[in-house]
């Protein structure tokens, strides 16, 4: 049988970019979201063949609910090869307003627990089996912390952090856990950006590059590779260096900002 992705996440962006590659590639697609009638409409769009794609409509910061997407799936179309846990939030935050500590919450609910439930239903059944990938999508965000962005590059920190320890259990399993950490894509969660995005890339190059490295079998990769230079020589940066080097500039819109 033809291979399956599971993308969650896949209503727009970079999610539905892999949407789209994967099924360039011929693979069979079971697409998450929660507004699933925009997958619809997209797949309408592309002339999608309607067997070789399947939507199904969750919140994954809903654990019940991107879990019973998961058993869906499998029960519908089998067991994934691959599936990706793209489904992220962004938005700043400042930690001396009471609503943004709301905001901190959905944050993690989405991008960790929602991680976390999306790759549940299937690691039992992919060990069963002896093969699989779980891919999480994370971001450089996730390697320093920005002023005003605590709730996005914390929450990306965690996904790295969570993916390393999911891969060290199942290193003997034969699925392979995949960390894949986005620099600046051009998507509708950057466009409102009010700061400078070095080496920003279409989702489509991103997608064509996320899928090799998928295929590849690699444990962690920042895409693109300049980023992921940028983002180590943060790293090394002594933490009053590294401060006074963000003074002024502009911090993420927060939820209640234009």
């Amino acid at each position: 049988m033809t291979a399956l992705v599971f993308i969650t996440g896949a209503s727009s962006g970079i999610g539905q970019a892999l949407a789209l590659r994967y099924y360039q590639a011929g693979w069979r697609l079971a697409l998450v979201a929660r507004r699933a009638g925009e997958i619809e409409r997209w797949a309408r769009e592309q002339a999608l063949d309607p067997e070789r794609y399947a939507v199904y409509g969750a919140d994954v910061s809903d654990i019940d609910a991107i879990v019973a997407a998961g058993q869906s799936c499998i029960a519908a179309q089998g067991l994934p090869d691959v599936v990706v846990a793209n489904a992220g939030i962004s938005a700043g935050v400042d930690t001396a307003v009471r609503g943004d500590l709301d905001v901190l919450a959905r944050t993690f609910a989405t991008n960790n627990i929602g991680l976390a439930a999306t790759f549940h239903p299937f690691v039992a059944p992919m060990v069963a089996r002896g093969s699989g990938r779980l891919v999480g999508v994370a971001s450089v965000a996730g390697i320093r912390g920005l002023p005003g962005h605590a709730a996005y590059c914390s929450s990306k920190a965690a996904v790295i952090g969570y993916c390393e320890s999911l891969r060290g259990e199942l290193r003997a399993s034969g699925v392979r856990v995949v960390t894949i950490c986005p620099g600046y894509v051009d998507t509708p969660l950057t466009r409102k950006n009010r700061y400078g995005m070095p080496f920003l890339m279409q989702a489509s190059e991103f997608a064509e590059r996320a899928f090799r490295v998928i295929a590849s079998g690699a444990s962690y990769r920042v895409i693109p590779w300049q980023m992921g230079v940028v983002a180590k020589l943060l790293r090394l940066l002594p933490d009053p260096l590294f401060d006074r080097l963000l003074v002024g500039r502009p911090r993420k819109h927060r939820h209640d900002e234009a």
